[in-house]
């Protein structure tokens, strides 16, 4: 089988992490596997050696009219060079402009989150609409993706499939560690470490994040650590520690005892897979799929309120909430349904429909 994967951006967000994982695995699997995206990016850097790596320099976030229609000819140009049997898509722009390059009965689309598209980024709702019969599967990366996309009429070839990561605790990383590891390493030894791993963007709540450990500064113990700054934020509480950008954040995770994320919407967040990876209980806003993946066993999905949080923090700090219990449900929640190799071989059985069909 000889797959494509097309995506935007080459960075090492979600949908770069569900392209990467399925990439390696399909190598693994025996497949042909190329990947096209923009000129640079740290995925580049973490595919398989294997894996035929295609760039676009034209391929980027800004819309710019000229550079698409560059775009769209350069992907119906590496169709014709590679013919594959199968173009899976990521993001919602290379949804638009590889659903005009390619043959859609090759076509699986994965949206990495439809309130991105349904309300954050309107403008591409109706182009959504206009070319949702142009790919064989639409996949959602949660029910609720899933629910509101038939909500919206894409419906008669959407399916869900959820995001998987790799193992990371099986991995040997000590190459990696640093002295911004070892710092964390010595603040954990005396304190209740809650740890955030996002970018320092609207949706991600940083402001909230800061109220709740401002809220929560009589307990001195208690420090919240904050991962994927790109500068350092002014007039934050003292209990608040930004460690900037990390490459393979992951690591950091056996330092925290719980871990938080805040946001006005979500797909299907790897951060929250990975914490569950690492046996952490996890405290996260109840939007999108999130929901899906914690059930009160594991970690909460809850309002996204100051007090909602820090009644669960104080919580798993004072011992009101067994923390072992919740650790272990955690990582028994992820081998269940969030592996790569799980996400993997529900793509597969796509990808077998997909090829079966174009046979017939």
């Amino acid at each position: 089988m000889k797959i494509f994967h097309v995506i935007t951006l080459a960075d090492l967000g979600g949908a770069q992490s569900v392209v990467i994982n399925l990439a390696n695995e399909s190598i693994q699997d025996g497949h042909d596997v190329i990947v096209v995206s923009e000129q640079d990016g740290p995925m580049w850097e973490v595919l398989d050696e294997r894996v035929v790596k295609i760039r676009i320099p034209e391929l980027q976030r800004a819309v710019s009219p000229v550079k698409e229609i560059l775009v769209v000819q350069k992907l119906k140009q590496l169709y014709r060079q590679f013919e594959p049997d199968v173009v899976h898509l990521h993001s919602s722009k290379v949804g638009i402009l590889g659903r005009l390059a390619f043959p859609s009965k090759k076509i699986v689309y994965t949206i990495h989150g439809f309130d991105s598209i349904r309300l954050a980024y309107k403008i591409f709702l109706p182009l959504e609409k206009v070319l949702k019969n142009r790919a064989k599967f639409i996949v959602a990366v949660s029910h609720y993706d899933l629910k509101n996309l038939k909500q919206e009429g894409i419906e008669d070839n959407a399916v869900n499939i959820y995001n998987g990561i790799t193992d990371w605790p099986n991995l040997q990383k000590t190459d990696e560690i640093d002295l911004t590891f070892e710092r964390l390493k010595k603040i954990k030894e005396s304190c209740f470490v809650v740890l955030s791993i996002a970018r320092l963007s609207k949706p991600k709540r940083f402001d909230l994040f800061c109220e709740l450990a401002e809220s929560c500064e009589h307990k001195r113990n208690i420090k919240f650590v904050w991962i994927g700054n790109s500068y350092t934020p002014q007039n934050i509480p003292p209990n608040v520690i930004c460690l900037g950008e990390i490459k393979n954040a992951h690591i950091y995770l056996p330092l925290c005892d719980v871990f938080l994320l805040a946001s006005d919407y979500e797909g299907m967040p790897m951060s929250i897979l990975e914490a569950m990876a690492y046996e952490k209980p996890v405290l996260a806003s109840n939007v999108g799929g999130i929901s899906e993946v914690l059930d009160g066993t594991n970690g909460f999905a809850i309002e996204n309120t100051v007090s909602a949080f820090k009644e669960k923090i104080l919580a798993f700090e004072d011992g009101s909430l067994h923390y072992h219990s919740f650790s272990k449900a955690a990582r028994k929640s992820f081998e269940d349904k969030f592996t790569a190799t799980v996400m993997y071989q529900n793509y597969r059985e796509l990808y077998n429909i997909l090829i079966a069909e174009v046979l017939k």
